[in-house]
């Protein structure tokens, strides 16, 4: 199902919750496009945090009926379905980049529709934290850096004789099989997007970029 601007807000009129229940549909939908096309090389320290940035927003989603989970007054109902319609939005131009094989794009994109459904999972369930992206990608960035690290030394080993581009060169291949297991690892831990996914299947993605 497209949904088109102001589907939403009208949709919520007969059914307050409505958000809550499609938009990490949405959500999970774009984190499995992004990973299948990173996974075959080695992803960057911002393609890595956007992606754990998405399975922190969608883990233990929760059902509508769940103890922590609010109906949000009416008067919140401009303000949750405006951040869904960013989200499509956003959605659209992460196809977008997608198609033009721009996976540095493609993950800016990610971390904004991620933006708009924390939104939304925040005003019906305000008790529970979620993380920032800032906070995410610092920790990402130490471990990618040490990563590379880990890397080149291993590069350095194998290849004593070689230097500049040729040692950095020879082990790519290996070394992208491992960043990609990393990847399908982090998607296989991550239950409620797998569940999202499913609740959402068929759904597709429109909108233009804010």
């Amino acid at each position: 199902m497209a949904y088109q601007q102001g589907d939403m807000r009208r949709m919520m009129d007969s059914d307050p919750k409505a958000p809550l229940r499609l938009s990490s549909g949405r959500l999970s939908t774009v984190r499995y496009v992004f990973l299948v096309h990173i996974e075959d090389g080695i992803p960057s320290a911002l393609e890595r945090a956007a992606l754990e940035y998405a399975d922190a927003i969608l883990i233990g989603w929760p059902e509508e009926d769940a103890a922590d989970v609010v109906t949000p007054p009416q008067q919140q109902y401009d303000y949750i379905s405006q951040q869904f319609d960013w989200g499509e939005e956003r959605i659209a131009q992460f196809m977008k980049w997608e198609r033009d094989d721009k996976p540095a794009d493609m993950a800016d994109s990610l971390v904004s529709i991620a933006d708009c459904i924390a939104a939304i999972r925040k005003a019906y369930q305000p008790q529970f934290l979620l993380p920032t992206f800032a906070e995410i990608r610092r920790v990402v960035e130490d471990e990618w850096n040490e990563d590379m690290d880990r890397i080149e030394a291993e590069n350095k080993e194998a290849h004593p004789g070689a230097t500049g581009d040729d040692a950095d060169d020879a082990p790519a291949a290996p070394a992208a099989a491992g960043a990609a297991d990393g990847a399908n690892a982090a998607a296989g831990g991550n239950g409620a997007a797998g569940t999202a996914e499913d609740g959402a299947a068929g759904t597709s993605t429109t909108g233009t970029e804010r």
